[in-house]
């Protein structure tokens, strides 16, 4: 299986597809990647050779791409950055909700979780009442 940059990639995939499994690497950025290499897209990233892996390699690290942990750092520090200015997006980081203005009274299930269940125990009139004496039995 092919390694590039700490990223195990599947091996029975075209390399095309096989280089989105890169975070912040999508088809079009893959195609530029590899035409760049003079790699051919259709190709198995099984049936790629150490110097090819490498030329893609260098070509990933040398451009001014970000991606994986510097992109997923970036991604985290600027939305880190808006919940410490208290702004609107920042909140909704925080609570856990919709952050680009969807409607919560339905369909908010992804952010907001499971739905809970109301626990509180409805109140028994016998509760309520003062309970009477029952009369001795003799």
């Amino acid at each position: 299986m092919p390694r590039i940059i700490g990223v195990d990639i599947p091996k029975e995939k075209r390399i095309e597809i096989a280089l989105t499994y890169l975070y912040g690497i999508g088809r079009a950025l893959s195609n530029v990647v590899l035409k760049e290499a003079g790699i051919n897209p259709d190709k198995r990233a099984k049936d790629l050779s150490e110097e090819e892996v490498s030329r893609i390699t260098a070509i990933l690290q040398k451009g001014s791409l970000r991606i994986e942990g510097d992109l997923r750092r970036d991604i985290s520090q600027n939305i880190k950055r808006l919940m410490d200015i208290g702004s609107w997006r920042g909140m909704r980081h925080k609570k856990g909700l919709p952050v680009r203005g969807q409607r919560t009274r339905t369909n908010a299930r992804t952010r907001k979780g499971k739905k809970r269940v109301n626990l509180a125990s409805p109140i028994k009139k016998a509760e309520s009442a003062p309970k009477a004496a029952k009369p001795a039995v003799k």
